[in-house]
This record gives C-alpha cells, structure tokens and sequence, in this order.
C-alpha cells in the first residue's frame, strides 16, 4: 500500500484549493473528522465489506461536536467512499502545512522535561521565531526523558537543547 502521505496528498491539496477563503473553518472541521477517524474501532467498522459508506459516515458525522458544512460532508463522502478514512488524520496534516505556508506561519511541537509557565513560552516563542524565520504556531508537550532543556520540532527542523540530546553528544565524543 502507498504511502499515508502520498495518498493524503491530493485530498489536502484539492481541499486547500476549494477552501482556500476560509482556511481556519475548514481546519476546524477537517481535525474533527480526523480525530474523530483515528480511532481504531472506527477503521475496523469502516473496513467491514458489511457497512456501506452511508454507514460510516453516519457514524462519523454522529460523533462529531458540530455538524459539517456541505461542503466538509461531500469531502467526508469522498474520502470515506475512496476507501481512505485511514488517511484522515494525514490529510489534516497536510492541509495545516499548506495553509501555514501561505500565511508564512509554520507548527512548531516543543518537548519540555518539565511545565512551561505561559511568560515563559512567550520568550521562548519569540527567540525560536527568530531563530527559524517565520511565525509559528506552538504546541508543547511534557517529556520527561528529556531531563532538561527543550526539543523543538518544525517541520522537518529539529533543534535539540535537552540534557539527554547533550550528554549522548558526550557518550559519543568519549566513546569515539
């Protein structure tokens, strides 16, 4: 089977084109349904040859917190008759990053060993902002493992301050 990327690509594509004057709304509901379909127990009703799409997308669209536009309902039918619920959560993705592009914004992930107090992301929001380029649109998420420092993902960028990035730095020089 292709890749989830490379089968999510023309939907988000087709869809960032289509919606292209309403950007955040349609993010909105494009990461409802994709949260709503990476549930395993849904994959697993959606691949019985016994339900049929019309099935499926009742049960999708019932689980919902709002109802869908019309047009996020003929996308939804779309995808659920092409047989690529699966790629749902891919397809948000994708869409997020086509849209972050044209308002030259990107997502950055930071992985903290510990809690960031609010002023504090702040600060770090902006020197990482600098540091990349661009705005960015920060998530963080507490990794203990980290020991100290952050771990900061955009993209394809990572940019690694923890305590465990630098004393495997250290294993290896000693080791070398």
């Amino acid at each position: 089977m292709a890749e989830l990327a490379t089968i999510a690509r023309p939907y988000a594509e087709a869809l960032f084109e289509t919606c292209r004057g309403d950007l955040p709304a349609t993010q909105g509901w494009l990461d409802a349904i994709a949260a709503a379909a990476d549930t395993p127990q849904l994959l697993q009703f959606a691949a019985n040859p016994k339900v049929g799409a019309a099935n499926v997308f009742r049960l999708l669209t019932s689980v919902l917190p709002q109802p869908l536009p019309e047009r996020g309902a003929n996308f939804l039918r779309a995808v659920i008759e092409n047989d690529r619920l699966a790629a749902l959560p891919e397809v948000a993705r994708q869409f997020r990053d086509l849209a972050n592009a044209q308002n030259g914004r990107s997502d950055a992930r930071i992985y903290s060993a510990f809690p960031i107090a609010p002023g504090e992301l702040a600060d770090l929001k902006a020197v990482l902002e600098k540091r990349f380029g661009r705005q960015l649109e920060t998530q963080v998420q507490v990794d203990p493992e980290l020991i100290g420092g952050v771990r900061v993902v955009v993209g394809d960028e990572v940019l690694d301050t923890s305590v465990k990035a630098r004393l495997q730095q250290m294993k290896s020089a000693l080791t070398a």
